[in-house]
């Protein structure tokens, strides 16, 4: 029996905003030490799948990579990229066809969450165990969670009769309003759908062309387009976004009679808001999940997250039930009955063209990464990382000039057509419209602080000669 990892790494995290952006969606997030996407690829590996797909979006490649290289013992990866979303139906037909083409359709995928939080392995192993023999026997397998609350954010999954054992599925409810929730809750025949789920390559293709003849067509239209490169497809994005938009549940599990639900012998959250967050912490004797250096005092069932560019100290006085996160561009507070909300503050800011939707703080690049430290009209103080051995692109801007100064590592900095090796503490100069490229040539990653001097500091003000990563 071949097992097969699929992870889905997509959504943007919204209610978990400021610390999730667009560019910086919730699989990276760290909770207990790692982020959720590397939790998601250990657990495919605890039950034994050698391989590894994870279909994401284009934009979050080398984040996955780097999320890859950081783990001790990384699996075989394929990288389905989108180029835009397109929901879990689109996402597991691309998953299934490739994954059929590429190890064959008898293959068991163990389809997961990039964003759940599963403490308990161990448990989470056995569950899987019996989902693969379910798989084998040609069935569509759910993972169902016993629900603990008449939560509204889930949707539902009815069976005949409660039971520890696995069972045929009667019928998959979308999220329902409070009262039907909790009606659900007291029959004891409902489990949350977890969107985990498990079946053969073979026959979850089956049942899309059963059902959903229009979703597996067009994945594959949109497969046959595709390039592979590196490990990694890459689609056309005129035949990708022919694709529905539309969920797994909506094109089979609905639909299908051969839908069994694995009831889920593990603790899981889908992290799907700040208070879930709190809870995957330890809290203190007054309920508070906060880092060791701050203060509470008269405070009780409070959270709070500090991202910032250097110590900051954060003081609670006689509050309860909140949520506090700091980022070096963003603070939220809010009472934790409002957490569900928190995608409301991001809708009125994308009304507003607000950076803080799209970017995180540190941003991300394939070299590294930057951060704005500070900025005023005529200037923009960054630092910049780079990895070692790579570079960013060779450009020019039409509207500013820099200054860099390498505080840790060693670079090679060319301006013009002269290359300069530059150590900790030295300084260079890049005037106005020259071109120039910053290079780690050293072991270790290099660190420097940019001070950009005009009248527009944009980061679009990039006019690119050639790139390492097909930028240009």
């Amino acid at each position: 029996m071949r097992l097969l990892s699929v992870v889905l790494s997509g959504g943007a995290g919204s209610r978990l905003w400021p610390a999730s952006r667009q560019a910086f969606p919730k699989p990276f997030m760290k909770i207990g030490g790692s982020t959720l996407l590397q939790q998601a690829i250990e657990r495919g590996q605890a039950c034994g799948t050698g391989d590894l797909m994870i279909v994401t979006n284009k934009d979050h490649q080398f984040l996955t990579k780097d999320v890859l290289k950081q783990m001790a013992d990384p699996p075989d990866t394929t990288l389905l990229l989108e180029p835009k979303g397109r929901n879990t139906g689109p996402a597991i037909a691309l998953a299934a066809l490739q994954c059929a083409k590429q190890f064959g359709g008898d293959t068991v995928m163990l389809v997961l969450s990039a964003d759940h939080l599963v403490p308990d392995v161990e448990a989470f192993v056995a569950s899987a165990s019996q989902a693969f023999r379910l798989a084998l026997q040609g069935n569509v397998v759910v993972f169902g969670i016993s629900p603990t609350s008449p939560d509204t954010g889930f949707g539902y999954i009815e069976v005949e009769h409660a039971s520890r054992e696995s069972q045929r599925a009667k019928r998959f409810v979308e999220k329902p309003d409070l009262q039907t929730a909790q009606e659900y809750l007291a029959t004891g025949r409902y489990y949350w759908n977890s969107g985990m789920f498990c079946f053969t390559a073979d026959t979850i293709i089956s049942a899309l062309e059963r059902h959903a003849p229009e979703v597996i067509s067009s994945a594959r239209r949109a497969l046959d387009s595709s390039k592979a490169a590196d490990h990694a497809i890459q689609f056309d994005l005129h035949a990708f976004g022919l694709q529905p938009d539309i969920s797994i549940d909506y094109a089979v599990m609905e639909q299908a009679d051969n839908v069994h639900v694995v009831p889920a012998k593990f603790s899981w959250s889908d992290v799907g808001s700040w208070p879930s967050v709190a809870k995957a912490h330890t809290p203190d004797a007054s309920g508070n999940t906060m880092p060791a250096d701050s203060v509470a005092i008269d405070t009780t069932g409070t959270h709070v997250q500090i991202d910032s560019h250097g110590p900051k100290t954060v003081a609670a006085l006689g509050v309860h039930d909140l949520v506090i996160v700091d980022t070096p561009d963003a603070l939220l507070v809010a009472h934790k009955s409002h957490a569900q909300d928190v995608k409301r503050v991001v809708d009125t800011l994308k009304e507003r063209n607000h950076e803080t939707v799209h970017l995180p703080a540190v941003v991300h690049r394939p070299w590294g990464t930057y951060a704005s430290l500070k900025e005023e009209d005529g200037y923009k103080v960054k630092r910049i990382t780079v990895k070692p051995g790579e570079a960013l692109s060779l450009q020019y801007h039409h509207q500013r000039a820099e200054h860099w100064v390498v505080v840790r590592g060693t670079a090679m900095v060319q301006v013009g057509d002269t290359e300069y090796k530059t150590l900790p503490g030295e300084y260079r100069y890049i005037p106005l419209k020259e071109k120039h490229r910053l290079t780690n040539i050293g072991e270790d990653e290099l660190v420097l602080v940019e001070v950009q001097c005009g009248a527009y500091l944009g980061e679009d003000d990039i006019v690119r000669l050639a790139d390492t990563y097909g930028r240009v």
